[in-house]
């Protein structure tokens, strides 16, 4: 893990983290196969915009991509203040085990430290024990909402 470097995504970064997403979505959630060009314009949309979010990528000694993790922005009313969603922590199935998901999530719990976020909140399938023992790991806390989560897709 010492040999792995976390930082902002660059724009010469967009080859190998579209496959690292593609994996992340076709492989690993069983999703549907995005379009290469939605799926470009999705991550140029967060690298060329600071309001929507960031993404930090984990990069390994050969200056492979390991893995991705992808904050997105919005504000709490309550609490006055932007808020952090971590949508996605990913690392490629052959670095899982190394601590790569700890050094990214670290990594991500800083930054909205830094930046003065009032909270970075996730979510996790009820299935993904080894995110959510990473999660409990770094003193996330599952909050058991009163809330209701809705959705509804279009797709």
């Amino acid at each position: 893990m010492a040999d792995i470097q976390i930082r902002p995504v660059i724009r010469e970064d967009l080859k190998e983290l579209k496959d690292l997403m593609r994996a992340y979505i076709v492989d690993f959630y069983k999703g549907k196969k995005p379009e290469d060009s939605r799926l470009e314009n999705h991550i140029l949309h967060i690298l060329n915009s600071d309001e929507a979010g960031t993404q930090f990528v984990a990069v390994g000694e050969d200056g492979t991509l390991a893995g991705f993790a992808t904050l997105y922005f919005s504000f709490s009313t309550t609490r006055v203040q932007k808020i952090a969603i971590l949508n996605d922590l990913f690392v490629d199935a052959a670095h899982r085990g190394s601590g790569i998901g700890e050094k990214l999530f670290r990594h991500v719990l800083q930054f909205t430290k830094n930046e003065d976020y009032a909270y970075l909140t996730w979510q996790t399938a009820m299935d993904n024990t080894s995110a959510q023992a990473l999660y409990k790991k770094m003193g996330g806390k599952n909050i058991n909402s009163e809330w209701i989560h809705y959705e509804i897709e279009w797709n």
